[in-house]
């Protein structure tokens, strides 16, 4: 009786194990067939090519409307990994132009997932990208002898001018981390790399369509599922209108080749940036094609560094341009009044330190301390605000007060221009100096911060905002570059006020000085009948070389229309390079070209080079 009980218990539990194998494999199948977007995708692809519809990308132009950048047709060769094989892979090489080492190597690239995410057997992949007219009317003639490979009608950027590089940016494919933090892309997509591209990739890459085609059971295209009713357009990409003024941009190309350094020129009202030129730069057609990455990789190996936006990536002293801000500060906080006058006798000198200073009258009051860029005057000035005890109890809350005032004029911090990349610059803080000196400091310990020296660093950009900022007696609009967008509004970032702590009155004070500068000072170059002009010229101590040349100034006085920023890396003194190139771009604006005259000082400039001619990779040297 105890073994067939046994046996009858065994009966079951096997029983049991069948029934429950039985039910394992039908929940599984019901699983892939009714739930498994995977299983349900693998036949759908057996069945169906989606045929992806891609959008024209957005075009761009310059503020009086010249088109910068447009689209042009080129075509993408697809493959379906499951349906190519049995390819006569010689002849498709000679066909496209390529070596069989090169087939093998991209096939492999296709397969690997990590170098290719999301990749299958049964989608439509990357072949090779952007085919010219003539490349695809070769390859689409004998299309019938390569099963598994389809031609994409695509678009490829296009640039009219040979300008502004590092604005407009550039595109190019998507890489493995664009794809993963975005769903949006797939592997073959173009996205954009730098400049505007990037910023603005958006609003300019459009919305993607699809195409349903039907395919049989041997995978060929019968055409399109239940004619069309299923298919979804693609949306265009928006337009662009840039602040930039594109023969402003050309001329500052021009009149910076051969120099390393940057011209920033903004429109004091509205905040538009109308030309940002970074030297050396190259021609954005570089970067169009298949050619890109080998191009992409010789401007990466210059040892000027073309790819680098000095204009807003550039962290240099501002020298003498930043006097301009501690006159404000001092006359703001009543360390000065217009009458307070200090002693130059060659420098500064008190205590044993000595900052050295050229001839001029002395002693000096605030407006011809800007007309002359008297060190002295500023040295003392600082000297005595972090000295006062009646107002700031410590040096800490003197330094303190000090850089509120200079972060309020868009120093210290990146001001939010609509470029990657931007850099912040560098405004010391209390703290900073307690670490550096254990706490052991004084104004004379810090004295080289109230001439644009020592610890202190700003781009060209903040340079000419705080000449925007002069302009406009006392505000700012965080300098942009996009005017316009199709159908959007722009943000608000770049349309509000920003006040700094200074007073409308302590402003016109500097105008003054600014404007005696151009009229008897530094700044005499820059002077003419046509418009006044208000200046400050920078010559910044530079440890690795010769000084750097520096201009920061705007015009009409009373009715500013451009304020602008000249840095000129090696350029020795401010009137030297910066004032003359400064007062050039000013004429071209405003008058919208160059009178005989400036056109022979604008050769002059041109040829005048401090690096090697050639720094800037031409389209002929691809």
């Amino acid at each position: 009786m105890k073994k067939k009980y046994e046996l009858g218990k065994r009966k079951y539990i096997i029983g049991g194990i069948v029934v429950v194998i039985i039910c394992s494999y039908i929940l599984r199948l019901f699983t892939l067939q009714l739930l498994s977007e995977e299983y349900k995708s693998h036949a759908d692809n057996n069945a169906f090519l989606n045929r992806i519809l891609f959008p024209a990308r957005g075009a761009i132009t310059d503020r009086n409307g010249k088109l910068l950048v447009y689209n042009q047709p080129a075509y993408d060769i697809m493959v379906v990994m499951k349906e190519q094989e049995g390819v006569d892979t010689l002849d498709l090489c000679k066909t496209l132009n390529i070596t069989p080492d090169w087939y093998i190597r991209r096939m492999n690239e296709i397969r690997d997932p990590r170098r290719n995410p999301g990749y299958s057997r049964h989608t439509p992949q990357l072949f090779m990208s952007q085919l010219s007219a003539e490349e695809f009317s070769t390859f689409s003639e004998k299309l019938f002898c390569y099963p598994g490979f389809y031609v994409q009608k695509r678009s490829i950027r296009q640039y009219t001018y040979p300008y502004a590089a590092h604005v407009l940016g550039d595109v190019g494919e998507v890489g493995p981390k664009d794809i993963e933090q975005n769903s949006y892309y797939r592997s073959g997509d173009y996205i954009g790399k730098l400049g505007i591209e990037r910023q603005y990739e958006e609003q300019l890459r459009g919305e993607k369509g699809v195409e349903i085609l039907l395919r049989d059971s041997r995978g060929r295209i019968k055409g399109r599922y239940q004619n069309g009713k299923f298919d979804e357009a693609p949306v265009p990409g928006k337009n662009l209108t840039l602040s930039l003024d594109i023969e402003l941009q050309a001329l500052g190309e021009r009149l910076m080749k051969g120099k390393k350094g940057g011209i920033v020129a903004i429109e004091p009202s509205t905040g538009e940036i109308l030309c940002m030129v970074s030297s050396p730069t190259y021609d954005p057609r570089m970067m169009v094609g298949r050619q890109r990455g080998e191009n992409n990789k010789l401007l990466s190996n210059n040892p000027h560094k073309p790819l680098l936006n000095r204009a807003i990536m550039g962290q240099y002293p501002p020298g003498s341009t930043f006097k301009t801000t501690q006159a404000l500060t001092f006359l703001q906080e009543g360390i000065t009044t217009t009458s307070t006058s200090y002693p130059c006798t060659g420098g500064f000198h008190f205590k044993g330190l000595t900052v050295k200073c050229h001839a001029h009258a002395a002693p000096i009051a605030v407006v011809p301390s800007l007309a002359t860029s008297c060190n002295s005057y500023y040295c003392w000035g600082l000297f005595q605000m972090f000295s006062n005890r009646n107002k700031y109890p410590t040096v800490q809350d003197a330094m303190t007060r000090w850089k509120d005032y200079m972060v309020s004029m868009g120093f210290g911090y990146k001001l939010g221009v609509d470029l990657p990349g931007e850099k912040r610059g560098m405004i010391p803080n209390a703290p900073y100096y307690d670490k550096a000196y254990r706490k052991s400091w004084n104004g004379l310990t810090v004295i080289s911060i109230s001439i644009g020296q020592g610890e202190v660093n700003a781009t060209p950009l903040q340079i000419a905002n705080l000449g925007a900022t002069i302009a406009n007696r006392g505000w700012f609009i965080t300098p942009h570059i996009v005017k316009d967008i199709q159908d959007e509004d722009i943000d608000s970032l770049y349309t509000n006020r920003r006040y700094t702590m200074a007073q409308r009155s302590n402003y016109e004070i500097v105008v003054q000085g600014m404007r005696e500068a151009v009229i008897n000072g530094t700044c005499r170059a820059a002077e003419t009948s046509a418009y006044e002009v208000c200046g400050k010229t920078g010559t910044a101590q530079n440890p690795h070389g010769q000084d750097h040349s520096a201009f920061m100034g705007f015009a009409p006085m009373n009715d500013p229309k451009i304020a602008i920023c000249v840095y000129v890396e090696n350029g020795i003194w401010g009137a030297t390079y910066g004032v003359p190139i400064g007062s050039l771009m000013i004429e071209q604006y405003l008058t919208g070209k160059l009178s005989p005259e400036s056109e022979e000082k604008a050769k002059i400039f041109e040829n005048r080079h401090i690096i090697p001619a050639d720094n800037a990779i031409s389209k002929k040297e691809q």
